[in-house]
């Protein structure tokens, strides 16, 4: 069973990650359709970034993904025997 630390870490968790799906998703998907000028793209970053992030973040998760899985199989291999 969780304790209390593990269901308020939970549900922070959730609560940031569906603060950020939903400021990446108006930064996609509503703001082109906003005048340039309004009020509201001054608490956003350029659109520039909303590629470059995403890319970023994926290379990062790739690259520690391959490192745990070379670090696995170098821990995992048989030194060979000689006779």
């Amino acid at each position: 069973m969780a304790t209390g630390t593990d269901q308020l870490v939970g549900a922070g968790l959730v609560a940031f990650s569906s603060v950020l799906f939903t400021y990446y998703t108006l930064w996609i998907i509503a703001l082109p359709f906003i005048d340039a000028e309004h009020v509201i793209h001054k608490y956003f970053l350029p659109r520039e970034y909303s590629v470059i992030i995403p890319l970023v973040a994926g290379l990062v998760l790739v690259s520690f993904i391959g490192l745990f899985l070379v670090f696995v199989m170098w821990k995992s291999r048989n030194p060979k025997k000689t006779d």
